[in-house]
């Protein structure tokens, strides 16, 4: 028998004002019973902070500046997970600034490229702040050291939440830049959210992208990659039946160390930045021990930047002229569609070149760009 939509619908009607009626026909003990129900609904609904324990002594790998003030914050973000932050202020500012949240790059922490992002930034009238993302450095979330497209991308958003609320911030003037594979995070935060104003992927990774298919898959056939994909699953799969009857999760293992003689150029570069005195810090996954090993898998299977079509408010995409990712920031930046998307490749760049080199990072044309941009 086919039940018409105008059944369906007053059925549903009735379910209601039958449950209605139910509730007011309830007993006093039945009443305080449901108020007792929907508070502690109301306590599971509450955005609740982590008591994280912050360091209070300056241990990034840049010098502090004397033109900004520095603070630690922290906020939360969709999941639950309190995520650790530095602010940095420009100091004597006064009213309510524009604001960017940074972060990346992609296994590193807040006190080595992101924060000197966001001092720079700082000094240039911006307040910023540079997170830990889940899982990572001084942030929450546990087990340690997993990746996630979904969670890292709303780590993003959760740093907006912040700032829309902070009485320093104005929040109709809100940026993120995102750092090597928070760069490919920030766009797809950027396609999520709009309350983000315009955005800065600076040598982007694409991480979804590197973790199915592997490095310079244009130079590979669609069946090579897709075998080699199988066995990569497989692998990664047999490590969680491992790590699951260990009782704990195996990490993948940070930059190689010592460093082969054949190493790539590019892996050489990580190596000068994240295990020497230029970039190391003992909280940075790539500068120890690396990320969980399965964190790959959600990658391979939840591509980043489906919607990155779709970003309507400015973006500037940074690339190294030698970056061996550059091909990740110039496909990225062909699926932006309108007038206000840029690519800017440096000359002479290679990828790490963009993590602290102040010669070639081009800050002052990232201030022109929010400047622009957040007004």
């Amino acid at each position: 028998m086919k039940i018409s939509k105008k059944f369906m619908v007053l059925s549903a009607l009735a379910a209601g004002l039958f449950a209605f009626g139910n509730i007011a026909a309830a007993s006093a003990s039945e009443k305080g019973a449901i108020n007792m129900k929907s508070a502690e609904q109301q306590s599971d609904r509450a955005i609740k902070a982590e008591k994280l324990k912050l360091t209070a002594e300056w241990d990034k790998v840049f010098p502090k500046s004397d033109k900004v003030n520095h603070s630690k914050v922290t906020f939360v973000n969709r999941y639950g997970i309190t995520l650790a932050a530095d602010m940095y202020a420009p100091k004597n500012a006064t009213g309510k600034l524009p604001a960017i949240a940074v972060s990346g790059p992609f296994g590193a922490v807040k006190e080595q490229s992101s924060g000197l992002y966001a001092q720079e930034m700082a000094e240039r009238g911006f307040l910023t702040v540079a997170f830990d993302p889940s899982f990572t450095g001084e942030s929450g979330g546990t087990p340690r050291y997993v990746a996630s497209p979904d969670i890292n991308t709303e780590d993003f958003s959760a740093a907006v939440d912040f700032l829309a609320t902070c009485d320093k911030a104005d929040p109709e003037r809100i940026g993120i830049i995102g750092i090597c594979g928070w760069g490919g995070m920030a766009l797809n935060a950027a396609a999520s959210d709009t309350r983000i104003k315009a955005t800065v992927a600076s040598t982007m990774y694409d991480m979804s992208r590197v973790s199915a298919n592997g490095y310079f898959d244009k130079d590979k056939d669609a069946d090579t990659i897709k075998n080699e994909r199988y066995e990569n699953r497989k692998a990664l799969n047999a490590q969680r039946t491992v790590d699951y009857k260990n009782g704990s999760y195996k990490n993948a293992g940070g930059v190689i160390d010592p460093l082969p003689q054949d190493a790539p150029y590019f892996v050489k570069d990580y190596y000068a930045y994240y295990k020497t005195e230029r970039g190391y810090h003992p909280r940075s996954l790539n500068s120890n021990g690396g990320w969980n090993m399965t964190s790959a898998l959600s990658f391979m299977n939840m591509p980043l930047l489906c919607y990155s079509d779709e970003i309507k408010n400015p973006v500037l995409v940074i690339h190294g002229e030698k970056a061996h990712s550059r091909y990740f920031g110039e496909d990225a930046f062909k699926k932006l569609k309108g007038d206000n998307k840029e690519l800017m490749i440096i000359e002479g760049a290679s990828h790490i070149d963009l993590y602290d080199n102040k010669d070639k990072i081009p800050f002052d044309k990232l201030a022109a760009f929010f400047r622009e941009n957040l007004k």
